[in-house]
């Protein structure tokens, strides 16, 4: 039996085949096609349509090869919508978390409720690009829009009805647009009608396992595909990779390392207090009613953006052992500074934040790499300190653990052992997690050890 993980992150998508032979998890990559936020009247959106289609083109690939999937998950970033109007048809357009129409709007939304209240209600981190503020941005510019709409459906949850027709809420991705109650599985209706937003866009929050529905008979007469079923997984993307995070030992931090960085711990309880608060942590709905307490660090976002500006003559290796040459450079900038979220050029940001024009390229490269390395150290200390205690190791799963030189400088800022691996977790954890809910693996702790006999971990 095959399952398919539909994995879309802001630059690319793939579809990714899994199956489990010989005790061990066998994965296999279908399709991959592009993916990017489009500037449209000054605004940064997604091609929501065009995701779509890529996604039965990927199902349409698999059959082409003799490998129809039974089961489909997908998953993609967290915060980002569609609204659906009462023939379910989308509303405006799809903006993405990058656009600027959210400055301000934190003050707008502390008015109805204040910012502690609402880190107490949700225990979700305030970034100005959570849905909360998201939303708060329509009803200030567009109002007509949430007057015509009958549903919200987060991205994955969008793209899930292309193939079904079934309108669904996953949980995990819900929770990070900061209007999902803390401890509890639903969402904080008194909070959303505080907020002015109306209810009943709202639908009832469905967890990792849930079947939506087969294909509709007109995308399994597109694609070839009949019999399939769409199967929530997490279906934020870092919902899955932590589900892919090979240990079953307490006291591990994992890091989801990619175009964010994702540094954190597994809770079975939300921490919603002042000083979680003032340490700018979130609780975000996880797999099995786990928590992800983590922190949201900009990650490989600006080494990959300098990288494009330089165009195609340097590989990320090159640029790595041009960083090593600076490897003692005193120079650093916080990667999380609004500056760097989305700048005309990520390489006169980086220069102006240090105050040195002419910076070099290798400088410049380990500049990032250690000040990325310097959030981490901070993120270990302020977790040690809520927890109350050490943590014994770091995971680092995801793209970046394929960035040996940020490993090695994390295990030295942070004097802990690093392990490195899977490098596609997100897609590991869509499919474990659809695996669990069919009974291939009875629970979570047994899909891991599986995940760790089946790839790559290494200590770094």
């Amino acid at each position: 039996m095959y399952y398919l993980a539909i994995d879309i992150g802001a630059s690319s998508g793939r579809h990714i085949l899994g199956s489990v032979e010989n005790g061990k998890l066998v994965i296999e990559e279908m399709y991959r096609f592009p993916n990017g936020m489009k500037k449209k009247d000054g605004s940064l959106i997604w091609d929501v349509e065009a995701l779509a289609a890529h996604v039965k083109a990927g199902i349409a690939a698999c059959v082409s090869k003799g490998k129809t999937p039974s089961y489909i998950g997908i998953d993609t970033w967290a915060v980002d919508y569609v609204l659906l109007d009462r023939e379910g048809k989308p509303i405006g357009d799809a903006f993405g978390y990058r656009d600027s129409r959210t400055e301000g709007m934190d003050q707008k939304v502390y008015e109805k409720i204040p910012e502690a209240e609402l880190y107490v209600r949700t225990g979700i981190q305030k970034a100005m690009f959570n849905t909360v503020y998201q939303l708060e941005a329509v009803k200030q510019t567009s109002p007509e829009q949430l007057e015509k709409a009958e549903t919200l459906l987060m991205i994955p949850d969008y793209l899930g009805y292309c193939l079904t027709g079934k309108a669904c809420s996953e949980y995990t991705n819900a929770t990070t647009g900061q209007l999902v109650k803390a401890g509890e599985s639903e969402w904080d209706y008194e909070l959303i009608e505080r907020l002015g937003l109306p209810r009943r866009i709202f639908k009832p929050l469905r967890m990792p396992g849930y079947v939506v529905g087969p294909l509709s008979e007109e995308v399994e007469a597109e694609t070839g595909c009949v019999g399939a079923k769409v199967i929530l997984p997490p279906t934020h993307d870092t919902g899955s990779a932590v589900v892919a995070v090979p240990t079953n030992e307490e006291d591990v931090i994992y890091i989801s390392s990619g175009t964010w960085s994702l540094i954190g711990v597994e809770r079975l309880v939300p921490d919603t207090s002042a000083k979680s608060q003032a340490h700018n942590f979130t609780n975000e709905g996880g797999f099995d009613l786990r928590y992800r307490y983590l922190k949201n660090i900009t990650g490989l976002w600006m080494i990959q953006s300098m990288k494009k500006e330089l165009g195609g003559d340097y590989t990320f290796d090159m640029l790595c052992n041009m960083a090593k040459e600076y490897d003692n450079t005193p120079l650093r900038v916080d990667p999380n500074d609004s500056r760097f979220l989305a700048p005309d050029s990520m390489i006169a940001e980086v220069k102006a934040a240090v105050g040195k024009e002419d910076l070099s390229i290798g400088e410049m490269f380990s500049v990032v790499y250690h000040s990325l390395a310097d959030c981490y150290r901070k993120s270990v200390a302020e977790i040690e300190e809520m927890l109350g205690r050490p943590m014994k190791a770091i995971h680092i799963v995801g793209g970046g653990c394929k960035d040996d030189y940020l490993c090695a400088l994390t295990a030295r800022a942070c004097e802990k052992p690093v392990y490195a691996g899977p490098i596609e977790a997100t897609a590991i954890g869509n499919l474990a997690s659809q695996m669990i809910a069919t009974g291939v693996f009875s629970d979570l702790a047994e899909a891991r050890n599986v995940i760790f006999d089946s790839f790559d971990v290494k200590r770094v």
